[in-house]
């Protein structure tokens, strides 16, 4: 069994409001997210949740958006070869 623990970079989609965050900023980055829930994501609808714990449905191109400090700060604070265990 092969685990997939890189990570892409998608932006917020969802227009509702984030109640994890409160203000608002996190919908103007893009996050960090799994590349195997993305995959999920598009083909089942679910949403995802980034690092940051940001939760949506993606569906904007990512390059258009600055990078989540928040997701990247904890990104960049990870063990070379991610999660193994999952």
């Amino acid at each position: 069994m092969s685990t997939d623990t890189s990570t892409k970079i998608l932006p917020d989609s969802d227009t509702r409001p984030d109640l994890s965050h409160g203000d608002g900023d996190h919908e103007r980055f893009a996050h960090y997210v799994k590349k195997a829930k993305i995959t999920e994501s598009a083909v089942t609808g679910t949403p995802v949740i980034a690092l940051c714990g940001k939760v949506w449905v993606p569906n904007r191109d990512p390059k258009k958006y600055p990078v989540c400090p928040e997701c990247k700060e904890i990104y960049e604070s990870m063990k070379p070869g991610g999660d193994k265990d999952e």
